[in-house]
């Protein structure tokens, strides 16, 4: 998710307008009569405008798992929460790797370390207000990273790095039990515009940290634990107008966001519009028809699609096919037996044939075939591949090898995808398809996308008890650091009993060790070369089976304006500033 200063985006005279500091002229390219091509998008704004009105409309085959800033995990949900919810920091809304650049937010700029980097201080902008009209505090920050951290029996979806980070939480029993309402020591706030965190160990990352939503304040008067999604007091620029579960929501102008407050969002929109369980082809015959700007999960077309869009110039002169620090992969239970035995997950990796997956997943347009854990765009990335096999085609001979020093000749196993997304259920397949000539006999179990994660897949218990000793998985940096793409998939205190993303179950000293070595050293350099020698270590525990370097195929609806993919956010759309030509 997940996972991702120059703050300010100027909109000025129509001959000279600025979006994030890409002038109109700096389009990512376009023909001889000013119309974008293929992957304008990537390396600039695409369709610059100031004009304010009409109805952005997205729409999305599943629902989030929750649209609660602080109980959520997927990446276009903390891309799309911004509209309603202010973070510390976020990232700039600009193409490609620019936006990768981390700006200030609710906050006026960024933390100020001390104490070797183990205390960080955060001024709040004044002036700031809710969509009731009361006052953003700096006590509701500290409350909102109170409730998403330490309540994980309500709110358990996002991640827990607050939980691991900060000072005292081992007698902290979370806000809904703290009578006291005192909260934790190591979260202060001497007055109403200053936070101040103090960790157990210096973190070189912290300002990336609080970009997450968690981070976005909540007043502890209007929370209503795991409802809340239902009704989000919003401090952004948009708020919730109607709330209808698992079919849509409808935000509109915050009339108490003050542009004076926020240089980031410019407020275009009339309304924006979110379809929710919208069947795929649905999506994507409304996208080619300019009826929706964006399938807000920002997945891509499916294959029918791509293969229909790739064949007219003119329909492939709006897409955007881009890295986003994402990797495909199937992650290996080392919990469910026989996977607990490293000689049975080594036969997985050989047995393998990833050119059949990523034909599945539509090509090489939709990502390189992997063979590390890194992917190829986040710092520390290093090329090799421990389990090479013939044109990455598998081998069955050393997949047999492995299985008999496991004590094995055959594996009956479950291997779990995501219902609503085609492409990994296809990549499953292949998978299957793969292992079975290898004796391991999989059968695949899909679950819904919006209760993958907090009823299956991310539930240890449930894995163990149906078996599932396969889970495909895509995972996307939290920002774009070695640790924050690492962190939440290996290291061991990742590990929840619901909402977990360390679906391998790994709990290793030396990388736990490593990690926690790494991100306290204030060098870059040594960070990045611990990051390589984790990602070797994951790969000699073989828990986790590189498919591909993803790549997403989007299609940029040419209604859409301000259209920018972005790398924070896994080369979707940056929706913060999106706007309509239409009325």
């Amino acid at each position: 998710m997940r996972r991702s200063a120059v703050a300010a985006i100027a909109v000025v005279s129509s001959a000279s307008l600025l979006l994030a500091g890409c002038s109109k002229a700096d389009d990512g390219g376009s023909d001889n009569k000013g119309n974008a091509k293929a992957n304008a998008a990537t390396t600039g704004v695409v369709n610059v405008s100031d004009k304010k009105g009409g109805t952005v409309t997205y729409a999305m085959a599943d629902a989030p798992e929750s649209f609660d800033p602080g109980n959520t995990y997927y990446a276009f949900i903390y891309n799309f929460s911004r509209l309603y919810a202010r973070p510390l920091t976020t990232f700039k809304p600009a193409p490609g790797e620019k936006g990768n650049e981390l700006v200030p937010d609710l906050a006026e700029g960024m933390g100020a370390p001390s104490d070797g980097g183990k205390t960080w201080t955060y001024k709040i902008r004044k002036g700031v207000k809710y969509s009731d009209g009361t006052p953003v505090t700096a006590k509701d920050v500290k409350y909102a990273v109170e409730r998403s951290n330490f309540a994980r029996d309500v709110l358990s979806l996002g991640p827990n790095y607050f939980q691991q980070l900060l000072d005292d939480p081992a007698k902290y029993k979370g806000p809904y039990k703290d009578k006291s309402e005192k909260g934790l020591a190591s979260i202060q706030t001497p007055d109403d515009h200053t936070i101040v965190f103090k960790l157990n160990k210096p973190f070189a990352d912290f300002d990336y940290l609080v970009s997450a939503p968690q981070t976005a304040p909540v007043p502890r008067a209007k929370d209503k634990g795991v409802d809340y999604t239902k009704s989000i007091v919003s401090s952004g620029s948009y708020k919730f107008e109607t709330y209808q579960d698992g079919k849509q929501v409808t935000l509109v102008r915050n009339e108490h966001w003050d542009a004076k407050t926020d240089p980031l969002r410019k407020q275009y929109p009339d309304k924006i519009v979110l379809n929710l369980k919208v069947n795929q082809a649905t999506i994507d015959k409304d996208l080619l028809a300019g009826d929706i700007v964006a399938d807000l999960a920002g997945r891509g077309v499916d294959t029918q699609t791509q293969a229909q869009i790739l064949a007219k110039a003119d329909l492939k002169a709006n897409t955007d096919n881009a890295l986003g620090g994402r990797l495909v992969y199937t992650a290996i239970n080392s919990k469910v037996k026989p996977f607990d035995n490293v000689e049975c997950r080594k036969a997985v990796q050989y047995a393998i044939d990833k050119v059949s997956v990523q034909t599945a997943m539509g090509g090489p347009i939709r990502g390189d075939i992997a063979s590390t854990v890194l992917p190829t765009d986040i710092p520390g990335y290093q090329k090799f591949d421990t389990y090479a096999t013939p044109d990455n085609k598998g081998d069955v001979a050393k997949a047999k090898e492995h299985l008999k020093a496991c004590g094995q000749e055959k594996i009956s196993t479950f291997i779990s995808a995501r219902s609503d997304r085609q492409s990994e259920v296809d990549a499953a397949t292949a998978v299957v398809q793969a292992l079975k000539k290898a004796g391991i006999d999989a059968k695949i179990k899909q679950y819904p996308s919006s209760k993958y994660f907090s009823d299956y897949a991310g539930v240890p218990s449930f894995t163990k008890k149906e078996n599932i000793g396969l889970i495909m998985m895509q995972w996307g940096a939290d920002w774009p650091t070695g640790y924050g793409y690492l962190q939440q998939i290996v290291h061991g205190k990742a590990i929840g009993q619901s909402g977990n993303t360390n679906l391998s179950e790994l709990n290793d000293p030396a990388i736990n060790k490593l990690l926690d070595d790494a991100i306290a050293n204030t060098d870059e350099n040594a960070r990045n070369a611990a990051y390589a020698e984790i990602d070797k270590k994951v790969m000699d525990q073989a828990v986790i089976v590189p498919l591909s370097y993803f790549k997403v195929l989007l299609y940029r609806s040419p209604q859409g304006t301000n259209m920018v993919s972005t790398a924070a956010f896994s080369g979707q759309y940056d929706y913060l500033n999106i706007g309509t030509t239409k009325k």
